[in-house]
């Protein structure tokens, strides 16, 4: 190795520096709001089984209907049916905020900040309207 001097025996792996952990950073909001978009890519699998599960009892008939419109129309279906929605919302505005992104567009530290919280503050409030419509009507 050029301008690398390695004694016979020794590790180079020993050598090699770490790289910094988590510890290391002060959490920003933008790297909050990264890891919340691969948190909700998960909840949206999880999620899409649900939908899959009422879509097949929708298929097959009045019986298995009726069990998955009651669950979910229960306490817990509705707050895995508001995960969902928030889930689905914030991926989909934080999917927005990378098209920007790959445009070229919003990288000094201002607009990562406006963006971020805008992306929050999007599925928080979509989130919201869409559930008090659906209980209003």
């Amino acid at each position: 190795m050029a301008g690398v001097e390695v004694k016979q025996g020794q590790n180079i792996e020993l050598r090699r520096p770490l790289s910094p952990h988590l510890s290391v950073y002060r959490p920003m909001l933008t790297m909050m709001m990264s890891i919340a978009h691969r948190i909700t890519g998960g909840v949206l699998y999880v999620g899409t089984l649900f939908l899959v599960w009422y879509l097949l009892a929708a298929a097959t008939g009045g019986a298995a209907f009726a069990v998955a419109a009651w669950f979910f129309g229960s306490f817990l279906g509705q707050l895995i049916l508001f995960g969902f929605t928030f889930a689905l919302l914030h991926h989909f505005f934080g999917g927005i905020r990378h098209l920007i992104w790959d445009a070229g567009y919003g990288f000094d530290k201002e607009w990562r900040e406006y963006l971020a919280a805008g992306t929050l503050a999007a599925s928080v409030a979509t989130t919201l309207i869409i559930f008090i419509a659906a209980h209003l009507g």
